[in-house]
């Protein structure tokens, strides 16, 4: 079956995206509302930002700010397949010179690449709630301040974030997906 995911805004709209086999990709209209929740004055369009595509699947989130902004992106997944599906979605726009696509253990790499991201995007699986937890807490603990972190979740079993970390700025749901986005304080 081919993926009817693709690419929303930007340099790059409308090409589309392959996806590692078992994917649960956010939904092009959820990614639609998620973008305009973070152009509505939450990013700064008209500065490089450094981003970190956690459990970054098809890699299509860091490749949306890729398209619309002036974004580094470092992405991050522990299955070979995703990664392979990573190099393969960066190839098919030429940007391999922006990105870094790491085959690793997400909280893990908080230590390695925290304190330089400017966005963050979580999802991990949606049958793995608390490991969403445990990296957004460990996040909290050593992030800068004013970073801000995209927390998506199965709206049936979310799990709030730690406010004495982070500020919450706008939580949405959209179908099976849930979005908190916080900045750190």
């Amino acid at each position: 079956m081919e993926s009817k995911l693709q690419i929303i805004s930007g340099k790059h709209r409308g090409r589309k995206l392959i996806l590692p086999p078992d994917a649960r990709p956010t939904q092009n209209r959820a990614r639609i509302a998620l973008f305009n929740m973070l152009e509505s004055g939450i990013i700064d369009k008209n500065t490089t930002i450094n981003v970190w595509d956690v459990f970054a699947g098809s890699g299509a989130f860091g490749i949306e700010c890729i398209s619309r902004y002036d974004a580094d992106v470092v992405f991050t997944d522990v299955s070979p397949t995703s990664v392979a599906t990573i190099r393969k979605n960066i190839a098919s726009i030429g940007t391999e010179n922006r990105v870094k696509i790491i085959q690793t253990d997400a909280i893990a790499a908080i230590s390695q690449f925290a304190k330089q991201s400017d966005l963050v995007f979580v999802d991990c699986p949606y049958d793995a709630a608390e490991l969403g937890r445990a990296f957004v807490n460990k996040l909290g603990r050593v992030a800068k301040v004013d970073t801000i972190l995209i927390w998506e979740q199965e709206a049936s079993c979310s799990v709030e974030p730690n406010t004495d970390t982070w500020e919450i700025l706008r939580d949405k749901v959209y179908g099976r997906a849930r979005f908190h986005i916080l900045r750190k304080i």
